[in-house]
């Protein structure tokens, strides 16, 4: 009797262990899905994954890299690297009226200078910019602002809703001094740029 008695404790104690197997694997599942699910609705509502494509950013940004963009209630400010939908562009006419224009129908990549409000000035002999008649001190760039390409005339004010933005390699960017460009409505700001996750070697936030 002793006999039987202990096999049924095998018995149950084998049970045990393969519900609390199958247990730890079902709990193994839902957090995986959750995680899925999560990493979905992260990369929908609040994050998403964006390419440099080109030198304009450089040296801050190089072809190729790999960045984390915010875009959550997101309002763009001065200084933040930003990734733009330039569908369309927007500059000033002879009458001093706001005019639309064909964008050059890409996402870029470009740092805010200016928002709304704000006047920007820019001496193409010195390089320097000037935003509210103070000058900028601009450490990230490649080289000095010497390149007019002909989309404002100077000074101009940014209008309400908008920003003006430039890329850091100032002699290699098409950006709000080009009106393919011009000034970007604050609703074609897809976000700011948080994070560089790749390459590897440079991971961290792009000043």
């Amino acid at each position: 009797m002793a006999k039987y008695q202990l096999d049924y404790e095998a018995v149950e104690e084998d049970k045990n262990k393969e519900i609390t197997a199958a247990e730890e694997y079902i709990d193994w599942v839902e957090t995986i899905i959750f995680a899925f699910f999560a990493v979905i609705l992260i990369f929908t509502f609040i994050l998403r994954v964006a390419n440099v494509d080109g030198e304009s950013m450089q040296p801050t940004l190089t072809n190729g890299d790999r960045l984390i963009v915010s875009h959550l209630f997101y309002e763009p400010k001065a200084g933040d690297i930003v990734i733009v939908n330039d569908l369309q562009g927007h500059v000033y006419n002879d009458e001093n009226k706001l005019e639309t224009v064909d964008g050059l129908g890409k996402v870029i990549v470009k740092r805010v200078i200016a928002v709304g409000g704000q006047k920007v000035n820019i001496d193409f002999d010195t390089g320097d910019v000037f935003v509210d008649d103070v000058k900028l001190d601009e450490k990230y760039i490649a080289e000095p602002t010497q390149m007019d390409e002909g989309g404002h005339q100077y000074p101009v004010v940014v209008p309400d809703g908008y920003v003006f933005v430039m890329g850091d390699n100032r002699m290699n960017s098409t950006d709000s001094r080009d009106a393919r460009v011009g000034f970007v409505e604050e609703e074609d700001v897809l976000g700011k740029v948080v994070i560089r996750i790749f390459p590897f070697s440079s991971i961290g936030v792009p000043a």
